[in-house]
C-alpha cells in the first residue's frame, strides 16, 4: 500500500495516551499536575522508587482494545496511534530489552499494544505507534539534560531529582541499550505500522535520528515518521501540539537540511501535515481537568485542518480502569453525526 497516499486521504486518527500516570489522575500527594499530567512524573519529581510502586498497582480491569478501536472506527477515525513508551520510560508492550513493561511489572501482565494491533485488523483501522525516543526518566542516561532551563510541563527535561549528575550522562548510552533497541521490537513484532510517532528530540544528534529513520525503513518500508524524530529525518511534520494555523504556505518547498521554514512551517517532502490535539487541556486522564471542547467546537477545527489537508489526531486520555472519560465518548460521538 502507498502510505503516503493513504495517510493524505485518512484526515481523521485516535490518539491514547495511557501508562503509569494515569493512576495519578493528576494528583501526587495532594497537588496538581501541571495541565498535561502524563508530565506528572517530572512535575512533582517523583523519584523512581516511588513511581515504580504505581505498576504494582496497574491493573486496569475494564480494559478492553476491541472496544476502544471500534469505538473510533465508529466515530470515524482512519488510524488509531497509542503510546508503547511515555517520557517515564514504562513499555505499554511486553520488551525483552527492559522488564519495566507493562507485562512483567504489574499484575495485568498483557501486552497492551498487542492487543490493540489485534483489534486494529480486526477492525480495518491502520496501527500507529507513539515511542519517547529522546526523553525517559526512568534511565540516568536519559535525554533532556542539555536542555537547560527552556520551560516545560515538568520540573526538567530529564530526571534530574534522582540523577543530578547533568555533567556525566551520556545519552549515547541510552540509545544503545533501550533506546534503538526497543524501537526494533516494535518493527518487528506487532504487523504492520502506519506511523510511528516520535517525540521531544531535545538531545539526539544527527546520527541518533538519521539510525533510527533508517531502522524503520529497513523492517517496515511504507511505515511514515513524524518531524518530531528530529534533525531533517521524517515523512510528515507534525504541527504543535493543538496547533490550528490559518493557511500553510503555497510556497513551502522541502530542504533536505530543514535549513527554511516559511511562516513557521516546517516543509513536508510528501505534503503530509497532522495535527495532534486534546479534547481538554491534558493528554493523559487527568480527573480535575474537565476544559472539554464541546462538539461544535472539535467538529470546526476538524473542517477546518482537514480543508487544508492537515490530519486532525484528536486524543483520548484513558483512566487507570482501562476506562475512556464519558465526557470524550459523548463528544466523539456527537462530532461523528457531523461527518
Amino acid at each position: 500500500m502507498d502510505m503516503r497516499k493513504w495517510f493524505k486521504e485518512a484526515q481523521y486518527g485516535m490518539m491514547i495516551h495511557w501508562g503509569l500516570y494515569s493512576l495519578l489522575a493528576g494528583e501526587w500527594n495532594g497537588k496538581h499536575s501541571s495541565n498535561y499530567s502524563e508530565w506528572i512524573q517530572s512535575n512533582r519529581e517523583i523519584p523512581n522508587a516511588e513511581y515504580e510502586k504505581l505498576a504494582k498497582a496497574f491493573n486496569p480491569v475494564f480494559f478492553n482494545a476491541d472496544e476502544w478501536v471500534k469505538f473510533a472506527k465508529e466515530c470515524g477515525m482512519k488510524y488509531f496511534v497509542v503510546t508503547s513508551k511515555h517520557h517515564d520510560g514504562f513499555a505499554m508492550y511486553h520488551s525483552k530489552v527492559d522488564k519495566y513493561n507493562v507485562v512483567d511489572a504489574t499484575p495485568f501482565g498483557r501486552d497492551v499494544v498487542g492487543e490493540i494491533g489485534e483489534a486494529c485488523y480486526k477492525y480495518g483501522l491502520k496501527l500507529g505507534l507513539y515511542y519517547s525516543q529522546d526523553l525517559d526518566w526512568h534511565e540516568f542516561h536519559g535525554g533532556g539534560y542539555k536542555s537547560g532551563h527552556i520551560p516545560c510541563a515538568g520540573a526538567a527535561w530529564c530526571n534530574q531529582w534522582d540523577f543530578p549528575e547533568n555533567d556525566k550522562k551520556d545519552f549515547d548510552i541510552c540509545f544503545r541499550n533501550k533506546i534503538y533497541p526497543q524501537i526494533e521490537e516494535l518493527l518487528r513484532n506487532y504487523g504492520e505500522l502506519c506511523l510511528i510517532w516520535f517525540d521531544m528530540p531535545m538531545t539526539l544528534e544527527e546520527h541518533h535520528s538519521r539510525q533510527i529513520f533508517d531502522l524503520v525503513k529497513k523492517y517496515q518500508p511504507d511505515c511514515l515518521m513524524n518531524s518530531r524524530l528530529g534533525n531533517g529525518a521524517y515523512d510528515y511534520v507534525s504541527l504543535g501540539d493543538n496547533e490550528i494555523p490559518d493557511s500553510i504556505p503555497e510556497h513551502l518547498e522541502f530542504d533536505e537540511a530543514m535549513i527554511n521554514e516559511v511562516d513557521g512551517f516546517k516543509p513536508s517532502p510528501y505534503g503530509l501535515y497532522e495535527t495532534a490535539a486534546t479534547m481538554n487541556d491534558s493528554w493523559g486522564y487527568c480527573a480535575w481537568d474537565q476544559n472539554w471542547k464541546d462538539a461544535k467546537k472539535v467538529a470546526e477545527i476538524k473542517k477546518k485542518l482537514n480543508g487544508m489537508g492537515i490530519n486532525y489526531l484528536l486524543n483520548i486520555g484513558p483512566d487507570g480502569l482501562g476506562r475512556f472519560p464519558v465526557a470524550c465518548q459523548d463528544i466523539l460521538r456527537e462530532v461523528a453525526k457531523t461527518l
